[in-house]
């Protein structure tokens, strides 16, 4: 399980997003309101966003965000128009290394699942071979294996939203479990909606897709379960998983 957040709009700063908010991210970490699965996000976090280059910055730690001096320093400093940042509760079983903290990327993507899968080791078998293997994909979690299979499709030019619902897909076919994801590339994120809920806050600057608000803006609104969203230049986009 973890609590994440991606981001579409008018540069913000890493601290505004993630920091800031009255019920941020960052307080999710230890005080999270709306999270079905454990209690805490203290198994590390990560920060992936966008500047001048094709492919993201990222930052990541496999401890618990509020002890990382590092980047409440650098947060204020670093405007984004696109971002995707998780902190992490480790499912057990999984990798407790910072290989495994949320978000996953490659080329241009960012990823962050918050969920479980309900039979890793079936799944991995039976799709192993439809999933990209990269350094990310090969993170001792399960979420490296809903990455690699999102990754391939998008690899093979499928769209963000189509690559996340593919994947999830699959997963539904091959042991299931709790899928929600997140995604980025730069000029859109988007979201598939699988057992954990996902909150849209639509505003005139931008678009954050989350899993639970992170402030009382009465403009939150809650995704369809088996959905799934895209956020781009054009807008935003739902449809059925």
């Amino acid at each position: 399980m973890c609590r994440h957040l991606a981001y579409l709009g008018a540069p913000r700063t890493l601290e505004s997003l993630v920091v800031a908010p009255s019920h941020s991210l960052y307080e999710q970490s230890w005080a999270p309101a709306r999270q079905r699965h454990g209690t805490v996000n203290a198994d590390g976090f990560g920060v992936g966003w966008y500047v001048d280059r094709v492919a993201p910055v990222r930052y990541r730690r496999a401890q618990p965000i509020w002890t990382d001096a590092s980047f409440a320093s650098l947060a204020p400093t670093v405007s984004t128009s696109c971002a995707v940042a998780a902190v992490r509760s480790a499912t057990p079983g999984t990798s407790l290394d910072e290989s495994a903290a949320a978000p996953f990327t490659h080329g241009r993507w960012l990823f962050s699942h918050n969920g479980r899968l309900h039979d890793w080791a079936t799944a991995r078998k039976a799709l192993g071979a439809e999933a990209a293997d990269v350094p990310d994909t090969r993170a001792g979690v399960d979420s490296a294996l809903l990455f690699a299979l999102a990754l391939a499709r998008w690899q093979a030019g499928a769209g963000l939203a189509e690559g996340l619902a593919g994947a999830a897909r699959a997963v539904l076919d091959h042991g299931g479990g709790r899928l929600s994801a997140l995604a980025a590339d730069g000029e859109s994120i988007a979201a598939v909606v699988v057992g954990e809920p996902v909150y849209v806050l639509p505003g005139a600057d931008g678009v954050a897709l989350a899993a639970e608000p992170h402030d009382d803006d009465p403009g939150w609104r809650e995704l369809a379960d088996l959905s799934v969203v895209q956020v781009d230049g054009s807008g935003l986009t739902e449809s059925p998983l």
